[in-house]
């Protein structure tokens, strides 16, 4: 089976990314990041996610984000918050983490190299997302093309770089029916910015009320209702 690095943070788009990856036939090996963020308690659901589609092995590296700071998930500013069912706002959020998806493909990459794969899947998002550029397709696009000009493996021919984003088109309903089509157990999954301490999530923070819209979109009750 070809090898794939697949980012898994918890949450329901990166679970529905992993299953993906499976689902086309590649070995998975994923990775998740203790980076500082305020909802560290995903990286629990991480590992289960990981677990419960298959994944060969499952990595957590540190990267100390909170140093940088920039946002409200790596500081002590507050988490915006809404009552549910309010559309999330168009703009730049303050839960944006300054360059958060470079430094987590950048590791990914040197993952995928040592795995000897050029395979890397990853949950961003482009059309129900809260504004972040790095979610877009041509950030991705031009992570691709620096990645195969990076590496010994993709300049001696070894290897070529390939991110999948098979998310990146999708409304948060498609996402939820796709996940549910390829037997991802929502219920593992975390999507909140600012749950409690034992990962009840909020319920009106940005990541909350979109996956809130996506699960009434596909018509489906959260599994995860009142903690995910």
């Amino acid at each position: 089976m070809k090898k794939a690095v697949v980012l898994v943070s918890g949450g329901m788009d990166s679970a529905t990314v992993l299953a993906v990856a499976a689902d086309l036939g590649f070995e998975t090996h994923t990775l998740s990041f203790d980076y500082g963020q305020r909802h560290r308690v995903e990286l629990k659901n991480a590992e289960d996610v990981s677990h419960s589609l298959g994944a060969v092995d499952h990595k957590v590296v540190k990267v100390d984000l909170v140093a940088i700071g920039g946002s409200a998930l790596t500081s002590g500013v507050p988490v915006p918050k809404s009552a549910p069912g309010t559309p999330v706002l168009p703009g730049m959020p303050v839960t944006y983490v300054p360059a958060r998806n470079t430094i987590f493909l950048s590791l990914a990459l040197g993952y995928a190299e040592t795995l000897g794969t050029g395979d890397i899947f990853i949950g961003v998002n482009a059309l129900d997302y809260s504004g972040y550029p790095d979610c877009r397709p041509e950030y991705i696009e031009s992570f691709e093309r620096m990645a195969n000009l990076a590496l010994k493996s993709t300049v001696t021919g070894a290897t070529k770089v390939k991110i999948h984003t098979p998310l990146i088109a999708m409304t948060k309903g498609e996402i939820v029916e796709t996940g549910m089509r390829l037997g991802v157990n929502f219920a593992l999954t975390i999507s909140c910015y600012d749950p409690s301490p034992d990962g009840v999530a909020c319920g009106m923070c940005d990541s909350c009320r979109l996956r809130a819209k996506g699960f009434a979109e596909a018509g489906i009750e959260d599994p995860a209702m009142g903690r995910g």
